[in-house]
């Protein structure tokens, strides 16, 4: 028992609601604030406010979308920050269809060397190629 009206949990609970929150009805033009003077990923010479106003639009329109259309990690995002993990940049993904049915993503304590990061990964990779 703690001298607080709440747990830890509660207040995971709660950033994990507010952090979903975010995503339901992303800020239209926040979003176009936030892009300026930001580069572009494929082209890093270039930055979004960079683009002609027809190609800016569209972009941030797009973005917008794919907010509106993030899955709920928020609770899983959370709980690893409150864990000291990170994630890692590699996932599995399974297709089916030629589209992904399922997707792993993973995440490391930081100081858990990248050999042995590898090596997980790989075996469940191995794991599954077994049983399928």
């Amino acid at each position: 028992m703690t001298d607080r009206p709440y747990t830890d949990d509660d207040l995971r609970t709660e950033a994990a609601r507010q952090l979903n929150l975010s995503t339901e009805d992303p800020d239209y033009m926040g979003i176009g604030e936030r892009m300026e003077w930001t580069p572009i990923t494929s082209r890093p010479d270039d930055r979004w406010d960079d683009l002609d106003r027809e190609d800016f639009d569209t972009a941030q329109r797009a973005i917008h979308n794919l907010l509106g259309k993030a899955a709920d990690l928020s609770g899983w995002a959370i709980d690893m920050g409150a864990d000291g993990l990170e994630p890692a940049d590699e996932c599995l993904s399974l297709k089916g269809d030629g589209k992904p049915i399922v997707r792993i993503h993973f995440a490391f304590d930081p100081a858990m060397p990248d050999d042995v990061r590898q090596h997980l990964i790989s075996g469940v990779a191995q794991a599954i190629d077994a049983e399928l």
